[in-house]
């Protein structure tokens, strides 16, 4: 996925859920969107270096919108979690995810379970039953290469794992798919001391027969690509 019309600066705040502070390197402030929802916990310390999208949009109240920061001084991650699904699909359609090739077809937003959810990709072929994706974003580096999701306690990721399981018991594939987008995350664990239910869930899920992968990426202000699988602890 390429990233154009970026610029360089400063993390001065995070506030709001979708604001922040930037300074860029000629000195000059602005309020940019921050598009991510979750906490950002380790991805939002003032004083970061970050890059921000030019949208080029002059109607839009804050032009500018928040796409990468350098964590911990060396590594980078994607903080735009609008990205997720587009970058897992891609990967896909490049054949970069291996375990999820074969399939002729690719819709998005697929309304499917007992819980009013829809599905981030439904992969479909005639020759086989058909496959759903549900993808989550992971961006909370811990410590040693441990990457934890989720960063906050999560109801909706709750529901979403009934809703694959319910997809097993009904003889269709279901996946659990994370996408990395952190240079800095060597392997994904269930952030149990953050929302241990969460992690006991996605253990019973695994168990009933949902497949759960990860994949990371490469990054640069330029793009940003799923390039490497990555190993699951649970």
């Amino acid at each position: 996925m390429l990233l154009d019309n970026m610029q360089p600066g400063r993390l001065i705040k995070r506030y709001k859920r979708f604001l922040a502070d930037i300074e860029l390197d000629n000195g000059r402030q602005l309020t940019v969107h921050c598009p991510n929802t979750g906490s950002m916990k380790n991805c939002a310390d003032p004083g970061s270096q970050v890059w921000i999208q030019d949208s080029g949009n002059l109607k839009r109240k804050y032009p500018f919108g928040w796409e990468l920061v350098q964590v911990e001084g060396r590594f980078w991650a994607c903080i735009n979690t609008g990205r997720a699904n587009a970058l897992i699909r891609e990967g896909i359609e490049n054949g970069v995810i291996t375990e999820l090739q074969g399939y002729s077809s690719i819709r998005q937003e697929v309304r499917y379970g007992d819980e009013n959810s829809r599905i981030d990709l439904y992969l479909e072929d005639e020759q086989r039953p058909p496959c759903y994706v549900e993808i989550k974003n992971v961006t909370l580096l811990e410590q040693n290469g441990i990457g934890t999701f989720p960063d906050a306690v999560t109801t909706r990721g709750a529901k979403h794992l009934r809703e694959l399981m319910l997809m097993v018991s009904e003889g269709y594939r279901a996946v659990l798919m994370f996408c990395v987008p952190h240079t800095g995350i060597e392997q994904v664990r269930p952030a149990d001391h953050i929302d241990p239910a969460y992690g006991q869930l996605l253990r019973e899920a695994a168990a009933a027969g949902v497949e759960v992968y990860a994949y990371g990426a490469s990054i640069s202000p330029q793009q940003v690509v799923i390039s490497q699988p990555l190993p699951v602890c649970l």
